[in-house]
């Protein structure tokens, strides 16, 4: 083997933190485990509904996706299985196979193990960049569509209402019309544990603040406020025996070790997932990104988003094989993680082995837990995701930013949560190219008693009526390559005088192929006119690019280090003092 094929080996299956690793850790990440598994099981119950799968797939998604994380993954504190979001996005891709007559639970193994392969193998290409192509205000204006979807779906729940629409909208109406029909039990039950976490949520943590508990113990304690809720609505319905009188509960929940299962092998199968797979992957691996990194920079520590796609593929492929189904690292116990004092991933192996006791022991105690009562658990979660301020923020700062935030918003509240991130990421890539194709090119000239160039409709500078000095804020490519042809040809028809266009090229990072031949083309025409085309301050990148081509090589001009250099040498009487030269001096025109 290799030196190179060796180093890569062990970047790939050494984890950095099993080095050096003693009591003191062990016993942090211990205690940390113990809190986020009582977390972690009411959580994996309800996602595992809201998912459309038995509810045991949610305890069998959190025990080996957590183990090979640890392996894989780079963040300490990362606690990875089902979240609502990837679980709302997975029972919309089973769905229409499980009425074609696939078995939803089929389809969900099918789906973890496509979307873990294509994570893995992005993690083995170095690919983690992709994360970017997902804008923030898109990704907030997703997850709170998101949340409100879930939120929707989950008050049917809560009301023991049969109601369920193909989207938020019609799920909505038939709430409203089937009002009459709700089961007063259930009710109670469901709004009685809404108002009890929203509580705890809100208001735990400042009571007990206030009887002299620590800080931290007080929010802790607040975080696991969906146990108790478990706990207590499950002691209820067993002791006056609620489950008799029409309160649905979760029933009979299999004891054991997560089975061995297998994705289907069907390829037809597999195209019509491929698309799904694909948007859970990276929207999983986007929210665990963001999650990570915000988490890591408490400690000045960094995560590798190319492990990151390691360690979440490793985990969505091993829940193919045991039960589970499409997961990712969640935001709300990732923190309990962090905030309980958890210090390497063996925190997560610990909560792994702590959800393995609860699926092989506590199952029986769960048979009396209303439903309602998870599904009040999912909705005080998902409603602290809602973000419509970012709306407000959106539209302040970018018109355009705005609308793609609210078509991703409207698009997947009406369509649903493919339909919708699809939207957004195909709008924000429009909206880029097209900022891109009408880039920002300031005439500059020289700021008196200085070497810098600023606009000319912003700054008072000093500007010669032979020289045009144009500064270009994109890199060139072919989508803006005419709006410079244009603005210059504009430029050489308006001033007879004009005998030197200079671009600079500070702000240029990139000249595609494209662009080229429009600088070509540039050259040959300003030739063609009496005037000379100059580059100045090209990156060296780009110029590395530029030196064998035949442009560089015919370009009637020159090539300046500085704009500073371009000036002295075409129009040296600019850099003279300005009572010297009054009408060499602009002032700015308007704001550009």
């Amino acid at each position: 083997m290799s030196a190179a094929a060796g180093r890569r080996a062990a970047w790939l299956l050494r984890p950095a933190w099993s080095r050096g690793y003693g009591r003191d850790t062990l016993l942090r990440d211990g205690v940390a485990a113990v809190i986020v598994t009582l977390m972690l099981i009411p959580q994996s119950l309800a996602y595992a509904a809201l998912a459309g799968l038995p509810l045991e797939a949610g305890l069998y998604a959190s025990i080996a996706p957590l183990l090979l994380y640890a392996l894989f993954g780079s963040s300490g504190v990362l606690a990875v299985g089902p979240v609502a979001v990837v679980s709302l996005m997975t029972a919309a891709a089973i769905g229409e196979h499980a009425a074609a007559g696939v078995p939803a639970w089929t389809a969900a193994l099918t789906l973890a193990f496509l979307s873990g392969g294509m994570l893995f193998l992005m993690g083995l290409l170095r690919l983690g960049f992709v994360a970017n192509f997902l804008s923030r205000p898109v990704i907030a204006g997703f997850i709170t569509a998101s949340a409100l979807l879930i939120a929707a779906s989950q008050l049917a729940v809560v009301l023991g209402v049969p109601a369920k629409g193909p989207n938020f909208f019609v799920t909505i109406a038939a709430l409203l019309a089937r009002l009459r029909e709700v089961h007063g039990l259930t009710a109670a039950v469901g709004l009685g544990a809404i108002a009890f976490l929203w509580w705890v949520r809100r208001g735990l943590q400042p009571l007990l603040l206030r009887l002299g508990v620590g800080a931290r113990a007080a929010d802790l304690a607040a975080k696991a406020g969906p146990v108790a809720g478990v706990v207590l609505t499950g002691l209820l319905t067993w002791a006056f025996g609620l489950d008799q009188q029409g309160l649905k509960v979760v029933g009979t929940v299999p004891q054991g070790l997560p089975p061995l299962t297998a994705p289907a092998w069907d390829l037809s199968l597999w195209q019509r997932l491929a698309v799904p797979a694909l948007l859970i992957g990276v929207v999983g691996f986007v929210e665990s990104v963001s999650v990570g990194q915000t988490l890591a920079a408490r400690r000045r520590e960094r995560i590798d988003p190319d492990r990151e796609l390691l360690g979440l593929g490793a985990g969505n492929v091993a829940a193919a094989f045991t039960g589970g189904f499409p997961v990712t690292g969640g935001f709300a116990r990732s923190v309990v993680n962090f905030d309980a004092g958890a210090q390497t991933p063996a925190a997560g192996i610990f909560t792994a082995g702590g959800i393995l006791l609860a699926a092989l022991l506590l199952t029986p105690a769960l048979y009396h837990v209303p439903q309602a009562t998870l599904a009040a658990t999912i909705i005080v979660a998902v409603l602290s995701l809602v973000d419509l301020d970012s709306l407000r923020r959106t539209w302040a700062y970018s018109k355009g930013d705005f609308l793609c935030v609210l078509a991703t918003l409207a698009v997947t509240l009406g369509w649903g949560v493919e339909s919708g991130l699809i939207t957004g990421v195909l709008l924000s890539l429009a909206l880029y190219l097209l900022r891109s194709s009408r880039p920002h090119i300031a005439e500059v000239g020289l700021v008196p008693g200085t070497e810098h160039f600023r606009n000319v409709l912003r700054h008072r500078v000093r500007v010669s009526p032979r020289v045009l000095s144009l500064r270009v804020d994109e890199s060139l490519y072919f989508a803006n390559a005419r709006a410079l042809e244009d603005r210059i040809n504009d430029a050489v028809a308006a001033r007879p005088q004009l005998r030197h266009v200079v671009l600079q090229c500070s702000a240029v990072n990139a000249i595609d192929a494209s662009a080229l031949e429009s600088l070509e083309a540039i050259d040959h025409r300003l030739a063609d006119a009496g005037v000379r085309l100059h580059l100045s301050e090209v990156k060296g990148p780009v110029m590395d690019r530029l030196q064998p081509t035949a442009f560089l090589r015919r370009l009637r001009g020159q090539v300046f280090l500085t704009h500073y250099q371009a000036i002295e040498t075409l129009a040296p009487e600019v850099l003279q003092d300005d009572r010297a030269n009054p009408a060499a001096t602009a002032a700015p025109a308007a704001r550009a």
